[in-house]
């Protein structure tokens, strides 16, 4: 969508709740959600030029319930449909409110949608691409330039994921259900910020649109969910992630590994902002896998040099969390953890432990290479690093990978 960036922001700002307002009244997701795509490029279009409506949201609501309310009239039983919705949903759940007026209802629509695009039954690809579309109102085009795939094969995956939700009630999962769902949708957005801070394939390591987008949207959910620890705690670890941005590249977009970066180029900010979060979150109930994400990223930001790093309370945390989640990424964090405190040798007896379920990453092979340097062992770490090289698809971190090989030959 091509919009200058205020208008793109508030555009973004309403999408989700739009939507929930034409779905209330029609009942029909998948064109209802293409309708509200429609007026959000009307509004790309005219805004700019014509200025922004007094009442934004209102202006796309009208938009977009013309539109498919052509489109329904086009079929005599769905326009059947759409008139007994109408006389049983009282008229003021799918209208705009005055300029300057909210409602709670419209502001839930955006967990509610969140909810619905993260449905269990959907393939993580498939709930990222619906989320990213009707949640995050982004286009088709614009979310297969950030996963780096034709706009035909994402149209065709967000069709799928729209057809398979179809007929779904629009609200929220109940008491017995929140928990697990809300899980789902925290899961979706740790995966579109993973994907735009350390891209998996492509020219790029760095994906700026999905990693803003993510956290936006996790700022959406902490809003109506603000007692949520989890929710506190992954806004806090996104944030504080986040914050190295900058420093992760040199000037040709080579990768600049954590403890050789420019801390004075790490936004302080955030860190401050993600910190005051990481305490609000640990205070909120157990510490979850987020929030214990969150405190060892706080540690790593906290240290104005590498070598200040509180390496052991790292230590402690990754300890807590692999025995909370025993996630094989978690463990090769905790792998290094314990290299730094207590040696690459304990390091690489760590790795050892990780092999099957590892098995072909790259990640592991790029660690052992690390940690063998480390412990002197220059051949095997070279062949370490020639192996991790040749197994990413993230063109930045292989060419890092091939050069710390080289830098090892004899």
């Amino acid at each position: 969508m091509s919009a200058t960036g205020g208008t793109e922001d508030l555009l973004r700002l309403h999408a989700p709740q739009v939507l929930g307002a034409l779905v209330r009244r029609y009942g029909h997701f998948d064109e209802a959600e293409d309708a509200v795509q429609e007026a959000l490029l009307a509004a790309a279009r005219e805004w700019p030029d014509r200025g922004t409506p007094d009442n934004p949201r209102g202006w796309l609501i009208k938009v977009a319930s013309r539109r498919l309310t052509d489109q329904l009239r086009s079929d005599a039983a769905r326009r059947r449909r759409e008139e007994n919705a109408a006389r049983m949903t009282p008229r003021d759940a799918f209208t705009a409110p005055a300029p300057g007026e909210s409602r709670a209802p419209s502001d839930d629509d955006t967990l509610t949608l969140l909810f619905l695009c993260c449905e269990p039954s959907l393939s993580p690809a498939a709930q990222i691409a619906l989320t990213l579309r009707a949640v995050g109102g982004l286009t088709t085009a614009e979310i297969a330039r950030a996963h780096l795939v034709p706009e035909a094969t994402m149209a065709q995956r967000i069709s799928r994921a729209k057809q398979k939700v179809r007929g779904t009630p629009f609200r929220q999962p109940g008491p017995a259900d929140r928990d697990r769902r809300l899980a789902v949708v925290l899961q979706v957005l740790y995966l579109i910020f993973n994907e735009g801070y350390t891209a998996t394939s492509g020219p790029a390591l760095h994906r700026a649109d999905l990693a803003r987008e993510a956290i936006r949207l996790t700022r959406a959910v902490r809003r109506l969910l603000p007692q949520e620890g989890a929710v506190t705690g992954l806004l806090a670890l996104m944030l504080l992630t986040d914050a190295r941005s900058a420093a992760r590249t040199g000037p040709h977009g080579e990768l600049v590994p954590l403890d050789e970066q420019d801390r004075t180029r790490w936004d302080a900010e955030a860190i401050r902002e993600g910190t005051a979060l990481v305490e609000e979150a640990l205070g909120q109930g157990p510490a979850g896998v987020y929030q214990l994400q969150a405190a060892i990223a706080a540690l790593h930001d906290e240290a104005e040099r590498s070598e200040d790093t509180d390496w052991p309370q790292i230590l402690a945390l990754y300890d807590i969390l692999v025995r909370r989640a025993p996630e094989p990424m978690a463990e090769l964090g905790r792998a290094v953890a314990v290299a730094m405190v207590h040696g690459p040798r304990a390091g690489l007896d760590e790795l050892a432990a990780l092999e099957g379920r590892l098995a072909g990453h790259h990640r592991l092979e790029a660690v052992r290479g690390h940690l063998l340097e480390k412990a002197g062992d220059l051949e095997a770490a070279r062949a370490a690093y020639g192996a991790a090289a040749q197994r990413t698809l993230s063109r930045p971190e292989s060419r890092y990978l091939q050069m710390r090989a080289a830098r090892l030959a004899p």
